[in-house]
């Protein structure tokens, strides 16, 4: 999630009151809004593609690899007991910082072909909006790693030579995208900008090989594994509220399917191998029109979600006049009553946002899915919990708005380890029935204990079923609108809740909570959202509120991921490392201090990799991945935060010394560093880098550059880590205690 962006795309809101050509020739032909749709699997501006892909694997996908767990089993063998890579030091360089005896790849950024045939990105001849059905769309976020079984053309979580690396496309940087003389700021907008936005948006799928001496990452573009899933792909409902007349609209009246995913920032990976994303926000791609008159009712549930009677869509890609598609694919982007029904206009298509999007990077022959029994908000992550035969599997999740909640669905059926590369079949059995949870935090300042509940949403609870600001119709009512259920039940309200990462270790559950400037103002501090507190060295009182963040954990009672109860503290205290004691709760130095923690994930190992999304210490420092051995839940003691005019009492993590807690890199000027994974051999490690600024990455070394575009516009891209030595990330540790021992 981007917090601050060149451009306001985030719209971070408290809505809280309670060898391919180019494709330009595909559009020569008519094409009916029949054909646009049976035909739009792979995008909807590359019309043809879906037919290229089939048949790219000949085994079956759905066979069960019982032999290949689908997340590697912690190896405590491989776990370091300290940090000892050297510290980056914070710098404001337009550059990519790693420790030394590393170096980092740039391997694939925006515009980039994943095919061979396509032209390499130019600044001054900007690719066709049609051919970024095959290139990188832009803004990379959340990111996954799946390894493959050569043979069988599926996946095998023990393999890191070759794989398939998923990623997603948060948003776009417009002024970057397209040429100089644009329409951007037009009233009609162009139509083939639009469908260039269009197409980068969503997700990329990337067969990549790494050499297994070098370590160096290579994208196989001769792979039919290749491809992208973009914000005009056809993408089918499953699950409770699939055929609801909430999802009805003029492309699909039967409420089944919609086209595209957008917004994805963060993203989580299943247990039988299929690969999360997230829709976050939405809601600033939709408009209305300001005569859009709705029930009182209805106009409060659209207002939580940010649907505002007359507003304008931010990137206006309702107003094209269609040449190249149906007008259709343009209408849709505007969210009013403009027909006698449902089923014959687009007054829900802001429902058909705001999920969970199941995609089997190994299976392109059946669409992904949007998995509603998940909720519907802005989602910013989608964590499972440890898969544990027997258990019912857990899956974490963020609201990515200030004043927004913390989820958790738990499926009824239990793990089964033969269901590993059961794909959507899987998806099936664990993802569309289960149980909605939003949680609510509490600390007894008498006994100094902190716990938590896990509310279910669900329309038996009178709470619910007689909220008076809406009133549910249905259980599927109930998880379109889930903020709305999650007011009734009086959730606690959440400093813009984000990533979740799970500890491989202990299951234990850390979310990053980034930022609420209205803290201590709309929002009293509370034990779990503590401090609010001004920038004491910047010279201005406009940074307040929970300027820096932080990041809170929970253990589920018993260890039980359908656990209802569960204890927690707060893990890190983001702060600079002159912040006053009561603000620098953590005891960060130079070495490991930072703001605003966003992306965060667990490698097998139990290492967590934290990276940040700020703006309140850009000043002295670019946003920046850390790496942590963390300890767990209660390790810590009581801690009085400062909170205005008072302190607010909270439970407070363990300090970690930076042999615990330290910078592993900083990303270029202006970005945000974000994704974040690694193959698990742990010799190679992703991230990405959102929206930098300056010309990077055309002034990245050029040995160290496989995007071979051209032009010196910053853009965004994914970047791969290794060691120089070839050897393990992060592990300096392990090998000096094994050469001691020799």
């Amino acid at each position: 999630m981007t917090d601050f962006t060149p451009q306001p795309e985030d719209n971070v809101y408290d809505s809280n009151s309670s060898g391919n050509s180019e494709f330009k020739d595909l559009f020569n032909k008519n094409i009916t809004r029949r054909d646009l749709i049976s035909k739009s699997a792979g995008a909807a501006v590359a019309l043809t593609l879906a037919a290229t892909l089939t048949g790219c694997n000949d085994e079956n996908n759905s066979s069960v690899n019982e032999g290949s767990p689908s997340v590697p089993a912690p190896e405590h063998s491989k776990a370091p007991s300290s940090l000892q890579f050297k510290t980056v030091d914070k710098n404001t360089l337009n550059a990519f910082t790693v420790p030394e005896g590393y170096q980092a790849r740039v391997l694939y950024a925006l515009g980039d072909p994943l095919t061979e045939g396509l032209a390499e990105w130019d600044d001054n001849n900007i690719p066709s909006g049609s051919s970024f059905a095959l290139r990188s769309g832009d803004n990379h976020d959340g990111m996954s790693f799946f390894g493959m079984n050569k043979a069988k053309g599926n996946y095998d979580g023990s393999v890191s030579d070759e794989g398939l690396l998923v990623l997603n496309h948060e948003y776009i940087n417009q002024a970057e995208l397209h040429p100089s003389n644009n329409s951007i700021k037009a009233a009609i907008r162009a139509e083939d900008e639009v469908i260039r936005e269009v197409n980068c948006h969503g997700v990329s799928i990337l067969h990549v090989l790494k050499d297994p001496i070098t370590q160096e990452v290579k994208i196989n573009k001769s792979s039919l594994f290749n491809r992208r899933i973009t914000a005009a792909s056809k993408i089918e409902f499953s699950g409770p509220v699939k055929g609801h007349a909430l999802l009805q609209t003029k492309l699909s009246p039967e409420g089944l399917f919609t086209l595209g995913t957008h917004n994805n920032c963060g993203n989580g990976y299943t247990p039988w191998g299929t690969y999360l994303t997230t829709e976050e926000n939405f809601d600033g791609y939709l408009a209305r029109n300001s005569n859009d008159d709705r029930d009182l009712q209805v106009e409060y549930a659209l207002t939580r979600y940010k649907i505002k009677k007359g507003q304008s869509a931010q990137y206006k890609w309702n107003t094209p006049q269609a040449s190249l598609l149906p007008q259709e694919m343009y209408q849709r982007w505007n969210s009013s009553i403009t027909a006698a029904t449902a089923a014959e206009d687009f007054r829900h298509s802001a429902n058909s946002f705001g999920w969970i999007v199941e995609i089997d990077p190994f299976d392109n022959r059946q669409l992904p899915v949007k998995r509603t029994a998940l909720g519907r908000f802005a989602h910013e992550d989608c964590r499972a919990s440890r898969a544990m035969a027997g258990q019912a599997l857990a899956f974490y999740m963020g609201d990515d708005s200030t004043g927004e909640y913390i989820y958790k669905y738990v499926s009824d059926a239990k793990w089964e380890v033969k269901d590993i590369n059961g794909g959507y079949t899987a998806g099936d059995k664990y993802l569309n029935s289960g149980t909605l949870y939003v949680a609510k935090f509490d600390f007894d300042e008498r006994s100094q204990q902190a716990s938590g509940e896990w509310l279910e949403l669900n329309i038996r609870d009178p709470r619910i079923a007689g909220y008076a600001a809406y009133q549910f119709a249905d259980q599927a009512d109930v998880l379109v609108h889930s903020r709305l259920a999650a007011d009734a039940l009086g959730a606690t309200k959440m400093d813009r809740p984000e990533w979740c990462a799970v500890n491989p270790n202990n299951g234990e559950v850390y979310v990053t909570l980034t930022n609420n400037s209205n803290r201590g103002k709309a929002y009293p501090t509370d034990a779990a959202n503590p401090r609010h507190y001004f920038d004491n060295d910047s010279g201005s009182t406009s940074l307040k509120g929970n300027i820096n963040g932080h990041i809170i954990r929970l253990r589920e009672q018993n260890e039980q991921t359908s656990a209802t109860e569960f204890v927690w503290d707060i893990f890190l205290f983001g702060a600079e490392a002159d912040a006053l004691k009561n603000v620098n709760l953590s005891g960060l130095s130079d070495a490991n201090d930072f703001s605003s923690p966003d992306g965060m994930w667990f490698d097998p190992r139990g290492v967590l990799w934290i990276q940040t999304d700020d703006g309140a210490y850009t000043d002295e420092t670019n946003c920046m991945m850390l790496a942590a051995l963390p300890g767990q839940t209660g390790d810590g003691q009581i801690a009085a935060a400062f909170s205005g005019s008072g302190t607010q009492t909270t439970p407070s993590g363990a300090i970690l010394d930076d042999s615990k807690l330290r910078r592993f890199l900083t990303g270029p000027s202006g970005c945000e560093i974000t994704g974040v994974t690694m193959t698990p051999d742990y010799k190679a490690i992703f991230v990405n880098v959102q929206h930098p600024g300056g010309i990077w990455p055309s002034n990245h070394p050029a040995a160290l550059n496989s995007s071979k575009g051209i032009g010196t516009r910053p853009r965004s891209a994914t970047v791969v880590i290794t060691r120089i030595n070839g050897k393990e990330i992060a592990a300096e540790a392990l090998e000096q205690a094994n050469s001691a021992k020799t």
